[in-house]
């Protein structure tokens, strides 16, 4: 058992069964190998929709480019999702697009702009096999002509009305969803976190609800490297 374990089994000796029962089912659920990025949004309903779909739909990271607008939260519409999705923003005052679609690509992910103006790919069939990012714009104007530039794929949702875009927060949830689906039912890769990242991560959910957490940590940091726990 290397130090990390014992710092979660330490951690939770001190949160309730219900929550231990909680991080367990849900982490080993969560993936990275979906995410989702946001470009420029300025309402703030349409954020935390985004937000919360991201938690309900097991996608662990949320990335945002805000250049001319801030991303605000709705905590009514997020219910508490922003606590346990990990929101990384971009906020270079010249080339924020640029610098969150490189760092994504660095990290191994093919970027996916979404845009109804192109037959290249849907979401039902755009490539899944490597990471994936999926960028979405604002409604009046969708995505940049830099996001769109730096893209590996244009994807659309199919649609058959008059209408010729969903909102915002409808275009993420039925991305990831449909895109998560796909996952599941392909059995060629391993798709979730690994053991190690889940690991992380519960430590940092425990963190964010016990008292101190700064503190507690320390402490059992100390204890464990002395084998006292």
């Amino acid at each position: 058992m290397d130090v990390e374990e014992k710092l979660l089994n330490a951690l939770y000796s001190i949160i309730t069964k219900e929550k231990i029962e909680k991080f367990e089912r849900i982490s080993s659920e969560r993936t990275r190998h979906i995410t989702v990025v946001v470009e420029n949004l300025y309402q703030e309903h349409n954020a935390s929709a985004v937000m919360r779909s991201c938690d309900c739909f097991g996608i662990q990271d949320l990335h945002v480019i805000e250049k001319d607008n801030n991303f605000s939260v709705n905590r009514d519409i997020a219910l508490g999702a922003g606590q346990w999705v990990n929101h990384h923003h971009y906020t270079d005052i010249l080339y924020p697009t640029t610098t969150c679609i490189q760092t994504l690509k660095k990290n191994g992910y093919k970027i996916a702009a979404t845009t109804p103006h192109t037959d290249a790919f849907t979401i039902n069939d755009v490539p899944i096999d490597e990471p994936i990012a999926f960028l979405f714009g604002t409604e009046q104007t969708g995505l940049s002509e830099k996001a769109l530039d730096l893209a590996d794929y244009y994807v659309k949702i199919p649609m058959v009305g008059f209408t010729e875009s969903f909102n915002i927060s409808v275009s993420a949830a039925l991305t990831i969803n449909t895109i998560r689906t796909r996952l599941e039912k392909q059995n060629e890769f391993n798709w979730k976190l690994s053991k190690k990242e889940q690991t992380e991560l519960k430590i940092e959910w425990c963190k964010k609800i016990i008292k101190n957490p700064n503190g507690v940590v320390k402490d059992f940091l100390r204890r464990i490297a002395i084998n006292e726990i």
